[in-house]
């Protein structure tokens, strides 16, 4: 515990030893300049033109200009060092324009996000998403062929590219699935609005999750691991949340930290002492969706179960919503990926400084989460899409990912500790700042943990997992266009008898299952539309349905009883 805590002060000592030396004067307001400006004005075009770097196209040569402004370097010497540290590979002339671009803003992004609040200055939002459109177009003979329509919006491969240089906005896993969420009102393409809203979001729920955890709430018990909170469910009367253990129910607050689940039961005034659901700690935990009803009944499908080898039963926690169960999916991802995060890390045997920044990705990640829900974009998949540690448990080949991540952390763990003449601890700090000078490894030039001008191992193993889980998903889906209950197998097999052993009898039992699959077609489609009705994904049809039911049920007992009644006269 005394490890943790120091290494929070050495992040901080760090920071603030830079601030106060002006390594991040750029950050400060000044009057009438920022060194964030945006470049519109008549003397950032001139100062653009008279630096401008040629093969780059005006756009490029504008975030370079910027970027050399934030870093305080001019933009010749910046290319002097990329020539220097760049591989032939990385400076060949059709590549040369993008990876220099790529270079200049990773160096920047690296600097910027460094400073407190950089996502609440709308010129920080501006810059990284004109990095954004510079990736797209760093060529000056591709402005050109860029078309009006799409020129102030970006492409999944642009969004990917650039922003997971900020840990905070998005991380290499998750990336394109947060790229489909932002981008699905806008026809595949992201627009400078929407990602302003989202960074907007984002930056509420990070100083949300900032409050929380400075408060006094639970300070007891968070205070040995500095446990972070990341969300606080059933204040609300009109949202509560339900603990059921064996056949006692108790209504109250829920809070999940980055190492555990607490719940306060309820009671006339105050909450009671808080249980805590470990989720830290190895013990077998069992997180799943659980349905709940009266008197122990199997109803509604609006909970969560919690298991482990300390309690003597499972634990149930419903969370009670009218239609649909959105709020229990999203708790159940929220509280999944903190598990997994802490699975990660056991199993890889990480310690120190890296087990924070591994727990620090899964709190990013649900961070990300949160700004999403408050800006009621609809996920098309489910939530575990944009946690990292739970994509990886669904993805096919989720297992590689967290080998290379893994791989990746101890590489970084490696270099810490043969950087000579500078003591862990403090390269540690230098490191998480971002303050990492590029390294030229072989063929690779690093710029932290981002490769220029390729990708990196990480994600060519998020790809090549993608890629699978497409092809598996295509494959699902057109079995069950065919599937009947096997019967689609049992075709296959006739079939083959029809060529190859007796044919008469064969051809006859063929036609015979033919037309079985043909009769039972409607059947299994009703069947899968009364599926979807009792699991409230579309809440006004299952609502309708519920109605309509019902009154046939009312109407039937109605008409029984009077003819009963005629009978008995």
């Amino acid at each position: 515990m005394a490890m943790m805590s120091r290494t929070r002060d050495l992040l901080m000592e760090g920071f603030e030893g830079l601030v106060r030396d002006g390594s991040f004067k750029w950050g400060l307001p000044r009057r009438g300049d920022t060194a964030m400006d945006d470049g519109g004005d008549d003397d950032g075009s001139l100062s653009v033109q008279r630096s401008s770097i040629a093969g780059l196209s005006f756009k490029a040569n504008a975030v370079v200009a910027r970027c050399s402004r934030i870093l305080g370097v001019s933009t010749n010497d910046l290319q002097n060092n990329f020539d220097k540290q760049a591989s032939d590979s990385i400076k060949q002339p059709k590549s040369y324009a993008r990876n220099f671009l790529e270079y200049c803003c990773f160096l920047a992004l690296a600097q910027i996000s460094q400073v407190t609040g950089y996502l609440a200055d709308k010129s920080f939002r501006r810059l990284s998403f004109d990095m954004m459109l510079a990736w797209e177009v760093p060529y000056s003979s591709s402005q050109l062929t860029v078309k009006a329509e799409v020129d102030s919006t970006v492409s999944s491969e642009a969004f990917t590219r650039i922003a997971p240089a900020i840990p905070t906005i998005a991380d290499v896993v998750t990336c394109a699935n947060l790229f489909d969420v932002l981008s699905c009102s806008s026809g595949g393409r992201l627009s400078f609005s929407v990602y302003e809203k989202y960074l907007s979001e984002l930056d509420r729920a990070v100083k949300k999750m900032k409050t929380q955890s400075e408060s006094s709430l639970l300070s007891n018990f968070r205070s040995q691991r500095g446990e972070r909170i990341l969300e606080v469910d059933g204040t609300l009367t009109t949202q509560p949340v339900l603990e059921h253990v064996g056949i006692s129910t108790w209504p109250g607050r829920l809070i999940l930290t980055d190492h555990a689940l607490y719940f306060e039961a309820l009671r006339v005034v105050t909450y009671d002492k808080p249980k805590v659901y470990e989720l830290a700690e190895d013990l077998k935990q069992v997180v799943k969706p659980e349905l709940t009803g009266p008197w122990g009944s199997r109803l509604f499908d609006k909970a969560v179960m919690y298991k482990s080898t300390t309690l003597t039963e499972p634990v149930i926690i419903e969370f009670p919503e009218l239609a649909g169960h959105s709020r229990r999916d999203y708790w159940l991802a929220i509280i999944s990926e903190v598990l997994y995060a802490h699975r990660f890390v056991r199993k890889f045997d990480i310690s120190g400084i890296d087990k924070e920044e591994t727990i620090l990705k899964a709190v990013l990640g649900i961070m990300r989460l949160q700004a999403i829900e408050e800006l009621h974009f609809e996920v098309p998949n489910r939530y575990e899409s944009l946690l990292l540690f739970s994509q990886c448990d669904k993805l096919p080949g989720g297992d590689v990912i967290l080998e290379t991540l893994a791989s990746s952390i101890a590489s970084r763990t490696s270099d810490r500790t043969n950087q000579p003449g500078t003591s862990r601890g403090m390269h540690a700090v230098l490191s998480n700042l971002g303050m990492v000078s590029p390294v030229n490894s072989g063929e690779r030039l690093f710029v932290g943990e981002i490769v220029v001008g390729e990708i990196s191992a990480l994600q060519k193993a998020v790809t090549d997992s993608m890629n699978n889980y497409k092809k598996v998903e295509l494959a699902q889906a057109s079995v069950d266009g065919v599937k009947v209950d096997g019967l689609d197998t049992n075709l296959a097999v006739m079939k083959v008898l029809c060529c190859h052993l007796v044919p008469s009898v064969s051809c006859f039992f063929y036609l015979i299952l033919k037309h079985a699959q043909e009769l039972l077609s409607p059947v299994s489609e009703l069947w899968r539309v009364l599926l979807l009705l009792t699991s409230w994904d579309e809440p006004m049809k299952s609502m309708l349905f519920c109605f309509l039911f019902s009154y046939i049920i009312i109407r039937y007992a109605t008409f029984s009883m009077d003819i009963h009644m005629i009978s008995l006269f």
